[in-house]
């Protein structure tokens, strides 16, 4: 019991964090949420819809998962899912808080400030991921194999939107883009 109530509630402090940014980003007169929207190239729309299905299809299998499966793995290994949950919610915390107002949901066709301190200094990506150590920590408490496959096509999908990201934002900040790539690495550590 103790595993599903720390699961539901690394879940529900995560998903907190992505709510109230949008909400408070709304109160500010800013879109947060343009996933799949807007006047964007064909393949980013789609990457970025399949994208969306994939991360609320994975979300909706891990608390099915917390709630109906019997697991009988290992406690370390639901302790390490613990401790991975945690983590994720301070890496998309962080990531949120940092990003002050440029922080988007999805591509976005307005030019926001290129953040490169705090958690940005670490990964170029630190929501992503945030999201990977979400996947990955239910799997860990509450291994499946549909949770599983959805949880790897949901990562693929967020490297895909990395990918995209990644070239809009050497589009949109060039030099600057480059120099900071250098530095800080596409997920996690330093660039040397």
């Amino acid at each position: 019991m103790i595993y599903r109530i720390t699961a539901i509630l690394i879940l529900a402090t995560f998903y907190t964090f992505y709510f109230a940014k949008i909400v408070i980003q709304k109160r500010q007169s800013i879109k947060t949420n343009q996933m799949g929207i807007g006047n964007k190239p064909k393949k980013v729309l789609l990457v970025e819809r399949i994208m969306s299905i994939a991360t609320v299809l994975t979300c909706v299998a891990g608390v099915c998962s917390i709630f109906l499966v019997k697991t009988y793995l290992a406690t370390v290994f639901r302790i390490v899912g613990i401790v991975t949950g945690i983590i994720a919610v301070i890496f998309f915390a962080l990531a949120t808080i940092t990003m002050k107002t440029s922080w988007r949901v999805g591509i976005p066709e307005e030019k926001t400030t290129l953040i490169t301190q705090g958690i940005y200094s670490l990964s170029r990506n630190p929501a992503f991921v945030g999201f990977d150590l979400l996947y990955l920590s239910v799997c860990l408490m509450f291994f499946n194999i549909p949770l599983v496959l959805l949880s790897v096509w949901a990562g693929v999908m967020l490297h895909l939107q990395i990918l995209q990201e990644e070239e809009h934002m050497q589009n949109m900040f060039g030099e600057e883009y480059e120099i900071y790539k250098m530095h800080t690495s596409r997920y996690f550590g330093k660039n040397y």
